[in-house]
């Protein structure tokens, strides 16, 4: 499994398939587990969407059939009683539970919705994620966490503003690449995993982070951190100068170069 993480790092972002993706992390934690039944669910998710979205076409028509199959008809639905549990970030328990985080579900429903060519895509808001239906005609923001509900302007505006908080600058909205999703997703579970008191397994999901998307500097430097807590000071060292060679930002390099000669020798 290993060297799907290591694919995953090497191909185009374009052609990482979100889904699948998702259930090649989630089998790293689940390596005994037969991996087709989950396969099944998708596929079954697949062709009752073709049907019911059919007639579709629209982006709020298609926001609509994924509502209606997703949440209606597989009752999948944000685990608000249980937020924290590291399963809601863990994709074939998603399944199983058909409950997970605001990530994990829009995951399923951004990869629902291109397998039959709909544009969507996972959309990053402060302190949250959504799932924006359609391009540049009419898009549709919904929340998949509550069941599909519909985000207007005034509420999108509302959650970036809440989480920016009063007389800050509002944050960028933005679509996400494919693998900075999967990187959030793993950064759910690592959080929980520290929270915890598992270093050493939010350790394992940095390095994961790091063979996957080895261009995100912040998971290099959550990973140095954690290797300097277990005294891997040879580790921390690599994971410090892999940041250096894909970083130009003059204060994070600082940042970097500083740590790096404080280093014992």
């Amino acid at each position: 499994m290993h060297q799907e993480l290591n694919r995953l790092g090497l191909i185009d972002d374009e052609e990482i398939d979100l889904d699948d993706a998702a259930l090649s992390l989630a089998l790293l934690d689940h390596p005994d587990t037969d991996i087709a039944p989950y396969n099944d669910l998708l596929d079954a998710m697949e062709m009752r969407l073709d049907l019911v979205g059919a007639e579709t076409g629209t982006p709020a028509e298609r926001a609509d059939a994924l509502a209606a199959v997703l949440t209606g008809e597989f009752g999948f639905a944000g685990d608000a009683e249980t937020y924290d549990d590291p399963a809601n970030a863990d994709l074939i328990s998603v399944l199983d539970r058909r409950r997970g985080l605001p990530v994990s579900l829009s995951i399923l429903w951004v990869a629902m919705a291109r397998r039959l060519g709909w544009r969507a895509d996972v959309l990053d808001v402060p302190g949250h994620v959504l799932v924006v239906v359609g391009a540049e005609a009419a898009p549709v923001i919904v929340d998949p966490f509550a069941g599909g509900v519909r985000i207007g302007a005034e509420r999108l505006a509302a959650l970036v503003e809440a989480s920016a908080g009063a007389g800050r600058a509002v944050a960028h909205v933005a679509a996400m690449p494919n693998r900075a999703v999967l990187v959030r997703l793993l950064q759910n579970q690592a959080s929980r995993a520290e929270q915890a008191g598992q270093g050493r397994r939010a350790l394992e999901l940095y390095i994961r982070m790091t063979t996957m998307a080895p261009a995100f500097p912040h998971a290099w430097w959550e990973r140095a951190r954690l290797e300097l807590v277990d005294d891997q000071i040879a580790a921390a060292r690599g994971s410090l100068g892999a940041m250096l060679e894909i970083t130009r930002d003059p204060d994070l390099r600082r940042r970097v170069t500083s740590m790096l000669n404080a280093l014992p020798g």
